[in-house]
């Protein structure tokens, strides 16, 4: 029996952004039920890679497949594709006037004509899932920012997207939220029978969840493989990286901006 084709396939790929290329010759493909954590430092390309993905940012070369089809370029086509992903942005995007349950049937009441008592059961299952139903009716102002983390996770799980796509899910939260989120991510994708990416520059929180891993810096893909074989790894970039040291192969300070040589 032949194995389902990868979710999400790219290969050759490059992005452009304001007429430099942030990444190039980008392959990768994320098999079904994985979870595939995507890390880099700050300003690496990681959320330029995710804007491809979402179809936001149009491949400059190369070919990105999501759910089997090539991202659409027409708008109606691509909002039908994206019905098929879940995202959680990072900052959550609640929306402060709604309750929890309002913000979590948001995608629901837009995008099918479910009647409100079947939608209202559809939201409580969700937030059941992320830990909350009792906070069904509190507003966000009034949650934890772990809690509006799982809030934002309950509303990307809304349609039952196979594909979910994380921006960034610890930005902002202390080791112990941090550490619920990810173990939240883990039992979904294994339950739900979900795909997830999750793109973070928190290594040692996403590695413990992931099935494989990959690094981009200095404008590509400088691993990917088992997060073991990441953590074993001697390459002084994939060191540097880990360990957090500011001098090596990694550049603090993108030079592509300076128009202007270095003073000697």
């Amino acid at each position: 029996m032949p194995e389902p084709s990868p979710i999400v396939r790219i290969e050759h790929l490059r992005l452009d952004r304001g007429g430099r290329t942030v990444l190039r010759d980008i392959n990768l493909s994320v098999p079904r039920g994985s979870i595939v954590a995507v890390l880099g430092p700050s300003g690496c390309g990681k959320s330029t890679l995710l804007a491809a993905l979402t179809g936001e940012l149009p491949a400059a070369a190369g070919t990105v497949e999501v759910l089997g089809q090539p991202v659409p370029r027409s708008q109606r086509a691509l909002l039908e594709m994206r019905k098929g992903l879940g995202v959680l942005l990072q900052g959550n995007g609640l929306l402060t006037d709604l309750t929890v349950a309002e913000n979590v049937a948001l995608p629901l009441r837009t995008h099918t004509k479910l009647p409100s008592a079947l939608i209202r059961r559809l939201v409580l299952m969700k937030l059941h899932a992320v830990g909350l139903r009792a906070a069904a009716d509190a507003y966000p102002r009034e949650l934890s920012g772990g809690m509006a983390r799982r809030v934002a996770l309950a509303r990307a799980l809304a349609l039952d997207p196979p594909l979910m796509i994380y921006d960034e899910p610890l930005t902002g939260l202390d080791p112990i939220a941090s550490g619920v989120v990810m173990s939240l991510v883990r039992r979904l994708n294994d339950t739900l029978g979900l795909t997830s990416i999750v793109v973070t520059h928190h290594v040692h929180e996403t590695l413990p969840i992931a099935d494989h891993a990959v690094v981009v810096a200095n404008g590509g893909i400088v691993f990917s493989g088992a997060p073991d074989a990441l953590q074993a790894s001697t390459d002084p970039l994939i060191r540097q990286f880990l360990n957090g040291e500011p001098d090596g192969p990694i550049p603090f300070e993108s030079r592509a901006f300076n128009s202007q040589p270095e003073p000697a």
